[in-house]
């Protein structure tokens, strides 16, 4: 079947959010911490309070960055909701997504932010998505279902003709194969892999072409 739709994680598929968070949080440390593992202890820190009631994104990055200031003895208010805006693209992902969308494939982003957040990232991305839906939209982070069953009310696409790509094998890749999306891992950082997706690639430089070996 073709695929008709292409659905995206935003922060660390499409913007290097940890290169973001990172950049922000380094500079209030009189020691600076390893980048790499800074920024895992900020992702776990972040997906458990998103594990928590719904709070919008915003109030995440206030909540999350200050409590692991706080783990390093800096007591600072998060600089991370005001460096949002400020998060850049990879560098291949304005070429792959005109690429697509060349090629007919409408293009979706699936994130857990607020609206008016990724409103200041999408201008980055080179193309005008056909739909984007966040969690301020469903009142929930992934990897609960919600984002996924808001965008097959929206655009009538099925699991058949949708292929949805990721950075996050906790957040993207388990539920939506649970779902019964096929899955493209966007592995930019050689982890090991605990799920099966049905591709693995290092960036989005050869996603175009993987999408149309995929019909």
């Amino acid at each position: 079947m073709t695929i008709r739709w292409c659905t995206f994680d935003c922060y660390g598929t499409l913007i290097d959010w940890e290169g973001g968070v990172t950049d922000a949080l380094l500079p209030l440390f009189e020691t600076p911490p390893d980048r790499d593992a800074l920024a895992q202890e900020y992702i776990a820190t972040e997906a458990s309070i998103e594990s928590g009631a719904y709070l919008p994104y915003r109030e995440i990055l206030d909540r999350a960055g200050a409590a692991l200031l706080r783990k390093h003895g800096i007591d600072r208010p998060s600089p991370l909701p005001a460096s949002l805006p400020r998060w850049v693209a990879f560098p291949e992902v304005p070429t792959a997504l005109r690429a697509l969308q060349t090629a007919g494939r409408r293009i979706a982003i699936l994130s857990n932010v607020d609206r008016d957040l990724i409103a200041t990232s999408i201008p980055k991305l080179g193309i005008a998505p056909d739909l984007v839906i966040t969690a301020e939209d469903v009142g929930s982070y992934k990897p609960a279902s919600g984002h996924w069953r808001r965008f097959a009310e929206l655009s009538g696409a099925s699991t058949a003709d949708t292929v949805h790509v990721a950075a996050s094998q906790y957040h993207d890749v388990v539920p939506a194969a649970a779902l019964g999306y096929r899955t493209v891992f966007i592995d930019r950082h050689d982890e090991p892999l605990t799920t099966t997706p049905t591709r693995v690639l290092r960036d989005l430089s050869e996603l175009p072409r993987t999408i149309a070996e995929l019909e």
